[in-house]
């Protein structure tokens, strides 16, 4: 017959299991991201899985093989297809970074005239010189960071490409051995929480997708009617970007401002630089529009939140994280006091 534990040593195991895991946790912190960002795309994939299985028949496996390897190939092919034109607007880039460095040296070889007050700037241009020489001297030091980085992010790539894989093809059995750590008389609760979870990380998923897809054609048709040159490019960097909240497109106006400034726009006859004030004012209107209009209402909607909160959130910071979080939070706490109430919780 075996003895039942005491109390006390209850306590202590529980607390030796929580110590044990904080430390595991702590050192296998690194591997988390990757497979977050690989749940996350197996958690995009699936409908594919499930459309493939249900529209032609196919088994579990043969689906999961045909989207996986299929997505595989596309990503792969991309580098391919894009690296000669990539090559390509580097050198322009690098030709155009040259010219601006001989135009700021020639304007600032002669004295600066307002008014009566002259400012000679030749003074400091072996400065500039000096500057510029010391940061070509260490781009040979930097590009062994850069290989290495590349090199760890390449090893984290090929981390979330066969973790994707495993759990396309295991996802089920994953699911059901999480939803059997609870006690038998509460897995039936389990169940509806895991799938009332998982409808509104769908709805949000589709709201962030509409909204990227909304972000680059409205950029995109911005951009086109100032002629704005290589819009359709910058325009759909920017709504791909916007998976970054407010960063992104940030990030896709900058090159959108230095093309305005090298190259100006297409049709308009306005200087390089007003176009370049131009494209920010309608950057910060858009932006603006998006977060106090466009992005409440989808996100609102898709987590069955007020649209005022989600507002809020966005102000704060804190939508990415808190909007997609709170209302499965609130679920589960609805949930529980339902049953300490001793009725059934509705979903």
């Amino acid at each position: 017959m075996t003895k039942k534990w005491s109390t006390p040593a209850r306590y202590l195991t529980l607390i030796l299991i929580i110590i044990l895991v904080v430390i595991l946790g702590w050192y296998m912190h690194p591997i988390f991201q990757p497979l977050i960002i690989a749940g996350l795309i197996a958690y995009i994939m699936m409908p594919l899985v499930n459309l493939a299985k249900e529209r032609l028949g196919m088994k579990h496996k043969l689906a999961v093989n045909l989207v996986y390897f299929l997505s595989l190939s596309l990503v792969l092919a991309s580098p391919v297809l894009f690296v000669p034109e990539l090559i390509v607007q580097i050198q322009v880039f690098s030709n155009d970074l040259v010219r601006i460095y001989e135009q700021a040296l020639s304007f600032l070889s002669e004295p600066i005239r307002l008014g009566t007050f002259v400012f000679d700037a030749s003074d400091y241009l072996s400065e500039l010189e000096g500057s510029v020489l010391a940061v070509l001297t260490s781009l040979p030091e930097q590009a062994l960071h850069i290989i290495e980085s590349a090199s760890r992010n390449a090893a984290w790539f090929f981390v979330i490409v066969v973790a994707v894989y495993y759990l396309l093809l295991d996802w089920d059995k994953l699911r059901e051995l999480f939803i059997r750590q609870a006690p038998e008389a509460y897995r039936r609760d389990a169940r509806l929480i895991f799938l009332e979870i998982k409808q509104l990380w769908a709805a949000y998923l589709r709201s962030q997708i509409a909204l990227m897809a909304i972000v680059g054609t409205v950029f995109t048709i911005a951009w086109f009617s100032i002629g704005l040159p290589g819009a359709l490019i910058i325009g759909i960097l920017t709504g791909l970007l916007n998976i970054i909240p407010d960063v992104g497109p940030m990030v896709a106006t900058v090159i959108a401002l230095a093309v305005a400034l090298l190259e100006g726009s297409l049709f308009l006859p306005i200087s390089n630089f007003w176009f370049a004030v131009l494209i920010l004012v309608i950057f910060l209107v858009l932006v603006n529009l998006k977060n106090v209009w466009l992005r409440p209402r989808l996100m609102g909607r898709s987590v069955h939140l007020h649209e005022g909160l989600v507002f809020v959130a966005i102000m704060a910071g804190a939508a990415p994280c808190a909007c997609p979080t709170w209302r499965p939070h609130r679920s589960c706490r609805e949930h529980a006091g339902a049953r300490r109430q001793g009725y059934a919780p509705t979903f």
